[in-house]
């Protein structure tokens, strides 16, 4: 009944756990989930992860945060996104998030790493013809403005994707809307403090919505600062059934159509 469209599953915490989770997962109705990559060093347990299950996909990408590991070249994306299931190039984006306190003092412009790494995933992604996932944190006019350099204009020639674990404004949306992106809700989206981004939610198209969990991360409420995992997505889609005011049967198909659309499942 739901796909969880963002999760972690090759993390020690829930890869020690997954015998566990999958029968949550079934309990819970959920049916699928998009495991994803963020280091090649880790590309290997994830892609074991959609080879070995077969509700279960992966993606390829270093996310925008990490450091001190491999850096992806072209190749090394579209050799690893031609392997089966895998189905998107990602996450990648940008992270401008705490500046000062996590990246020791470094104003923008000594992120230029960062930069150059997402425009090599943009590129992969152009070139394999599968979808980014796209991560954004304090940073999503210069994200905006480097889809758009890069020919994403929402064109066939697009790659597209998602921007997963949606925080921004309702005129990042609308851009990424525009753009020919799906935009991704998390756990967030139940927090009290986040009515600005229902707001957002409530506002994005029907069409253009995914759920996920970013687990480990942002358990939804009732489950908030415990481990997270797939079965908990069903509460993603429940808060967007009452934002919409629509059955929850129906977030769930609408969904599902949005992720197989998009990734190609």
């Amino acid at each position: 009944m739901f796909t969880d469209s963002h999760c972690h599953l090759a993390f020690p915490e829930l890869l020690d756990r997954l015998d566990e989770i999958r029968l949550a997962m079934s309990q819970a109705q959920v049916e699928r989930a998009l495991c994803i990559c963020t280091t090649l060093e880790e590309f290997g347990t994830v892609h074991s992860l959609a080879t070995g299950y077969d509700n279960f996909w992966a993606t390829v990408g270093v996310h925008p945060d990490n450091e001190g590991v491999q850096e992806p070249t072209l190749q090394d994306l579209l050799q690893r996104a031609a392997l089966p299931r895998v189905v998107a190039i990602g996450e990648t984006g940008l992270d401008y998030y705490q500046m000062e306190e996590r990246k020791g003092g470094r104003a923008v412009a000594d992120l230029d790493w960062q930069r150059r790494r997402f425009r090599t995933h943009i590129r992969a992604a152009r070139a394999s013809r599968k979808p980014l996932v796209i991560h954004t944190r304090n940073a999503s006019q210069d994200t905006l403005a480097i889809l758009r350099e890069e020919g994403e204009d929402g064109s066939d020639s697009s790659a597209g994707g998602v921007f997963h674990c949606f925080t921004e404004t309702a005129q990042v949306a609308r851009a990424a809307l525009d753009l020919g992106f799906y935009i991704s809700f998390s756990g967030i989206l139940t927090f009290k403090n986040a009515q600005d981004l229902r707001d957002v939610a409530a506002f994005v198209p029907l069409d253009r919505l995914l759920i996920e969990t970013d687990s480990p991360y942002l358990a939804p409420v009732p489950y908030r600062g415990k481990t997270n995992n797939p079965s908990y997505v069903p509460y993603v889609a429940k808060q967007l059934a009452e934002l919409k005011k629509l059955p929850l049967e129906h977030i769930a198909q609408v969904t599902n159509a949005n992720f197989e659309r998009l990734f190609g499942v």
